[in-house]
Order: structure tokens, then C-alpha cells, then sequence
């Protein structure tokens, strides 16, 4: 009677630990953010805690003040190219995150981060891609959407004149895993 009742209390606990361990998977949405609401990940927290959304408007009217400025930029990339050192120089289609992500169905893994149709700008960044993301099926490429973070360099991309961002931090959605708002006339929510 003994062993059975642990047999039992260990099953529960075992039953208990898995659900635990998946609703808080749920919760964070993976890599790509499968969540209802965008869901940063912890080390995006870290280096996004004190960033600042581009703002082209201001940075050229005070950009003195945002200069030392630690600033997140949502972006499509509009084209992939080889900046020294071996990094990525990306040009980027500026665009809103959505205030929430469009999903297929009531299920959270249906659901993907959502930016806006429009344009709103465009800069410039460059950044130390990550093995996985530069090369291969799903890497960053034309088409992607990033979200790049940290501060403006002081010099302009000589093609365009538009701004230049130093990207300590990058996240990365390959296409198909982002949508814009353009796609809700065909996501039921």
C-alpha cells in the first residue's frame, strides 16, 4: 500500500512538472515569438530595457539627445550586403510592431509577430550575424524582418544619406514566420 501510494504521488508530480514546463513554453513563444502579444526574449529584455523606437523626425531635430541613445528598430530587410569585418550591413525597411499579433486560430503557436504594411523609414545597420542566420534556408536574407538594437554610428550611408545603427542585439524572423498588417484580411483573428 506504501509503494503505491509513492507510484501515485510521483506520477502526479510527474504530470504536474510537464504541464508546468509546457504552459510556460507557451508563454514565451519560442524563438519566433508564436504569442498572442509580442514576447521579447530574456536577453532582448536586457538590451532593450533602456532602448528608445527610432524616431527619424526627432533624431533630426535634437540628435544631440539621441546620440548616446540606445535605440530598437523593427525592420524588413530591404537588402543583405558584406560590411567590414566580416558583418552584415543591412538596409532596412523601418515598420510599427503591432500592438498585437495576428493569429490563424485561437492556439497561440498559430499566432505571428505582427509589423505594420507601410514603410516608415529607412536605415542602415550592421551587424555580427549568428552562424545559423547566415547561411541556409532560413537565414537572414531579403525579405526577413529583424529587430536590431543599440546606438546610431556618426556616420550616414553613402548611397542614401539615412542613418547607420551598430546592432550589439538582433533578432531575427525569417519570411513566412512574420506577418504584416496587411495579412488580417485573410487571419480570422
Amino acid at each position: 500500500m506504501f509503494g503505491s501510494r509513492l507510484r501515485v504521488l510521483a506520477c502526479k508530480s510527474a504530470v504536474t512538472l510537464c504541464l508546468s514546463s509546457s504552459l510556460a513554453a507557451c508563454g514565451s513563444g519560442g524563438q519566433y515569438g508564436f504569442t498572442r502579444t509580442y514576447s521579447p526574449l530574456s536577453e532582448e529584455e536586457d538590451f532593450a530595457e533602456s532602448a528608445r523606437d527610432y524616431d527619424p523626425v526627432m533624431i533630426a531635430r535634437e540628435p544631440e539627445s539621441w546620440r548616446n541613445s540606445s535605440i530598437s528598430v523593427f525592420g524588413v530587410v530591404r537588402q543583405r550586403s558584406e560590411a567590414p569585418g566580416g558583418s552584415a550591413y543591412l538596409t532596412l525597411s523601418v515598420r510599427t510592431l503591432a500592438a498585437r499579433n495576428l493569429c490563424d486560430e485561437m492556439d497561440d503557436d498559430t499566432c505571428r509577430v505582427t509589423v505594420s504594411e507601410r514603410e516608415h523609414a529607412v536605415i542602415h545597420a550592421t551587424t555580427k550575424l549568428r552562424p545559423g542566420d547566415d547561411l541556409g534556408k532560413q537565414s537572414l536574407q531579403t525579405g526577413s524582418l529583424v529587430r536590431v538594437l543599440d546606438k546610431l554610428i556618426d556616420a550616414v550611408d553613402k548611397e542614401d544619406g539615412t542613418p547607420v545603427l551598430s546592432a550589439s542585439y538582433y533578432r531575427h524572423w525569417p519570411r513566412d514566420y512574420f506577418v504584416t498588417t496587411a495579412d488580417r484580411d485573410h487571419m480570422k483573428l
